[in-house]
């Protein structure tokens, strides 16, 4: 193991508590909503007039203990992530860490000078510029990561920020619109946060380096079908993130039928109709039709999903056999066969989700369930950016200047299988993958 290797297993292992402390967040995220415990402390950053890491634990009950739970998950995670920043970008990253932190810093100030109402902001800017000015001065001299992780790590810290400024205003404006916005930014973080991980790992440098001598770009139509899938989970999860936050609980409470129909009527007398009963059984809040359309379109885009990854699984599966089947086993393709064999976990956890989502109907909403249906959500979500990286970066028969298979022919799979069958450690780097490595 070289000092390279070395230097980076730390970074990936920070990586991984980053991203499974943000998991935790959004769990604790789902609970808050599944609990509509979003306004239980209705001030920000401030929890009851008290600086909230001296928030009295004998008040943490009801509501209260999700919400401010939240808040203490999500400052960890905000720290968590100026520290992987650093790391990241290097000791070139002190410099502008410095200037944005003390900028930061001063504008957090100005802003609790304003008065009261300008307190609460202003507090959260300079305790945000501290912990960046903090990161700044750490005096490692290590060298920035390789591209274009960053570039990944500036998107992550100003993402990160961008979220506790959405967390904070949704409390003090009180609009449920920021927290579709909110929900749906943390779903993308943690996919963000996800690569990071993958592209720090051993695996991933093994990949680029045995790869680099025929290029990248996608190996098939399977890269297309993959990052489609993903986009239209990523579609489903904003859905989900405008019913959650419009509270009106379940606007169809049947499945797999609607109000026992397969397309329930959504005129205004079957909506009165609808409100109706639940008033009388149930005491909800009144729904409308837009809610109606919306809860049909998640389930069929669920279908969608379900029916986009299953092509994405066999896809992959039979591209690892017929390339295996070259060398006389599916294992000795092993870029390959890893593809196959996450896309297979891909397509289980979506299958669970389906499930997680039923089990919420047929629970009328447990929280439990709802939480766990976010939490498999953001899994899903990033699982697919995994898989869709990582077919994008299998190179094309051409691209390694290998012939291409035919219909019915075997002559590209052969070449392509007995270049990547090679043990990692056996293949050539080409010249200057030395000097990235040491």
């Amino acid at each position: 193991m070289d000092l390279a290797e070395k230097g980076s297993r730390p970074l990936h292992w920070f990586a991984f508590l980053t991203a499974a402390a943000t998991l935790v967040l959004l769990g604790i995220g789902g609970l808050v909503t599944s609990h509509g415990a979003g306004m239980a402390v209705p001030d920000w950053p401030t929890t009851y007039g008290y600086n909230m890491f001296f928030f009295p634990f004998s008040y943490w009950m009801g509501g209260i203990f999700y919400e401010h739970s939240h808040r203490l998950v999500a400052t960890l995670v905000g720290v968590l992530v100026v520290a992987l920043t650093r790391w990241l970008g290097g000791r070139p990253s002190r410099l502008p860490l410095a200037i944005i932190g003390g900028l930061e810093l001063l504008a957090g100030l100005a802003l609790g000078a304003l008065g009261p109402n300008w307190r609460g902001a202003g507090h959260f800017l300079a305790g945000i510029g501290g912990v960046v000015l903090l990161a700044a001065a750490v005096w490692a001299r290590n060298a920035p990561a390789p591209r274009p992780l960053p570039l990944l790590g500036w998107v992550a810290f100003f993402g990160v920020q961008i979220q506790g400024l959405l967390g904070g205003l949704r409390v003090v404006l009180f609009q449920d619109e920021i927290g579709i916005f909110h929900a749906t930014l943390a779903q993308l973080f943690f996919l963000l946060l996800c690569l990071v991980v993958l592209l720090t790992s051993r695996w991933w440098r093994t990949l680029a380096a045995a790869l680099s001598t025929v290029g990248g770009g996608p190996s098939s139509r399977l890269s297309w079908w993959m990052l489609a899938a993903t986009a239209l989970i990523l579609f489903q999860l904003m859905i989900g993130a405008t019913m959650r936050h419009q509270h009106a609980g379940l606007a169809i409470p049947d499945f797999p039928l609607a109000y026992g129909k397969l397309w329930p009527a959504m005129d205004a007398d079957s909506v009165a109709a609808y409100n109706q009963q639940r008033l009388e059984v149930t005491a909800l809040n009144p729904i409308t039709a837009f809610q109606i359309g919306l809860q049909m379109t998640h389930r069929l885009v669920a279908l969608l999903i379900l029916v986009a990854v299953g092509v994405c699984a066999a896809k992959a599966w039979r591209l690892a056999r017929r390339s295996g089947r070259a060398q006389g086993a599916v294992a000795t393709n092993r870029p390959v066969q890893s593809l196959a064999r996450i896309s297979l976990v891909w397509f289980d956890l979506i299958l669970v989700q389906a499930l997680l989502g039923a089990a919420t109907i047929w629970s009328n909403k447990a929280a439990d369930l709802a939480t766990a249906h976010v939490i498999f959500g953001a899994l899903s979500l990033a699982l697919g950016g995994i898989v869709t990286v990582i077919s994008f970066k299998l190179p094309a028969p051409a691209q390694a200047g290998l012939p291409v298979l035919e219909p019915g022919g075997r002559q590209g799979w052969n070449a392509t299988a007995n270049a990547m069958s090679q043990p990692f450690s056996s293949r050539p780097l080409p010249s200057g993958a030395a000097s990235h490595t040491s």
